[in-house]
């Protein structure tokens, strides 16, 4: 198991940029697939970006292709979010997941055991 805590949130205007970080305990996140959520006001949960377990896969939710930037550092035991051009669609609280790799990589649909209390993103037009 493994316990999450995101940081970084913040408000800022529409175009800046944030890097939303997210620190494990109690476990190495090596052998762990890592993503990215977030959840607006009255919205579901939507994907934002994964990376897997060695760090040679991403995945992208089509909205922040080309804004958002996901990485990892396993000797920090930390996953990084970072996010550039930001627009007031940016808006939301936004959660760090983890999930053990089983073999698999479908980044964007599996279910992630571990989730952190989430840090939020403000972002004003």
């Amino acid at each position: 198991q493994v316990q999450l805590v995101e940081s970084g949130g913040g408000l800022v205007q529409a175009g800046d940029s944030l890097r939303l970080s997210c620190a494990a305990s109690g476990r190495t996140l090596s052998s762990y697939h890592m993503a990215w959520f977030r959840q607006a006001p009255g919205k579901e949960r939507e994907f934002v970006a994964a990376i897997s377990w060695s760090g040679t896969t991403t995945k992208y939710a089509d909205s922040v292709k080309g804004r958002f930037t996901i990485s990892r550092d396993n000797a920090k035991k930390t996953v990084y979010l970072q996010m550039n051009s930001l627009k007031p669609e940016d808006t939301a609280v936004y959660y760090c997941a983890a999930d053990r790799y089983d073999g698999t990589y479908n980044l964007q649909t599996r279910v992630y055991d571990y989730w952190g209390q989430g840090t939020q993103v403000t972002v004003s037009s």
